[in-house]
């Protein structure tokens, strides 16, 4: 099964539609039987093409792997901090502590 994707855009100029061509390259791609039925219905339903749907499929998958991708390493620059975090959190809280007890301390006269 081959899928071609000619365009990008549609617009309207002047009362005619104009399509913006955009770079794309033809594929053969092999898709189960029940998959292609699943995705010809869903084309059918919403009045498109099989490019265009693979096309938007692809880049939600990319975008989605993305964020995937940022949050892993976020998670993993926080599990990696965590314990600087907790010496930092440490270190002033003894340090507010002091401060209370210095406080009390004037405040008390002794």
């Amino acid at each position: 099964m081959c899928f071609y994707a000619d365009y990008e855009s549609l617009s309207v100029v002047g009362g005619a539609f104009v399509l913006s061509r955009m770079d794309t390259k033809r594929i053969m791609i092999s898709l189960p039987h029940h998959l292609l039925e699943e995705v010809d219905g869903l084309v059918e339903r919403e009045q498109s093409d099989r490019s265009e749907f693979i096309r938007q499929a692809m880049k939600l998958y990319l975008r989605e792997r993305k964020k995937s991708q940022i949050r892993e390493t976020m998670q993993k620059g926080y599990m990696e901090m965590a314990n600087i975090n907790l010496n930092i959190a440490s270190e002033a809280f003894q340090a507010e502590e002091e401060a209370d007890h210095t406080l009390c301390r004037l405040v008390s006269g002794v």
